[in-house]
């Protein structure tokens, strides 16, 4: 058999030819890698927000029934108490045997009409007019703090109510209608219904049923 003799600029040009070869075959097999990467992610996602969405509809849809069967509930709890519905925020409803509960209620933001500016206005001139010592300036830095806005620029209700009650005790008039005026101004937004669902454990502790993709 002949011998064949490879010289080394052909052995280079060989080896220099396999090495591309190799990275052009890894190349290929990375992009074909990222292909089926890509290939799997969309079908899971595609999967996973159909089923995701099935169970918002069926949470939704089991919401909407849960305020409905609760609906006579409330009509007749408003009879037996005598107070209206609307006038409670949220519902707490217990067993007999207090094993389970279920608490319906509403998401409020406080807002208020522009009235609340003239409301204010007036309070703080009374107020303001009172800063003669040390006595009345702390008055006045308490309702000043009480009139201060939160992060989303409105005045908070509790707030509100503890005006009304400082008022009261003064029985000052322009103070008195000027509390009164934002009392009228206010004007709360509802952004969502809620349900929570409750049941007692082995140790007599209540435990919440998760509703909630992020507590399950």
């Amino acid at each position: 058999m002949e011998q064949v003799i490879i010289t080394p600029e052909e052995r280079a040009e060989f080896e220099a030819f396999r090495a591309e070869k190799a990275k052009q075959e890894a190349e290929a097999a990375r992009k074909q890698a990222r292909v089926e990467y890509a290939e799997l992610v969309d079908s899971e996602v595609i999967k996973a927000v159909g089923e995701l969405e099935s169970l918002s509809q069926q949470i939704k849809a089991t919401k909407e029934k849960v305020y409905n069967n609760f609906s006579a509930v409330l009509d007749m709890k408003s009879e037996v108490i005598g107070i209206p519905k609307d006038n409670q925020r949220s519902h707490t409803f217990t067993t007999s045997n207090s094993r389970c509960r279920i608490i319906l209620g509403v998401n409020i933001v406080d807002g208020y009409r522009d009235t609340v500016e003239d409301g204010i206005v007036m309070v703080k001139n009374y107020i303001e007019s009172l800063a003669k010592d040390d006595t009345t300036k702390a008055l006045v830095s308490a309702v000043l703090r009480l009139l201060a806005r939160d992060a989303t620029g409105q005045i908070k209700a509790s707030r509100v109510l503890q005006l009304r009650k400082m008022a009261d005790e003064v029985g000052d008039e322009k103070f008195s209608e000027g509390v009164r005026i934002i009392e009228e101004s206010y004007q709360p937004t509802v952004t969502k219904q809620y349900i929570r669902a409750e049941r007692k454990d082995e140790n007599g502790a209540w435990q919440s049923i998760p509703l909630n993709m992020t507590e399950v």
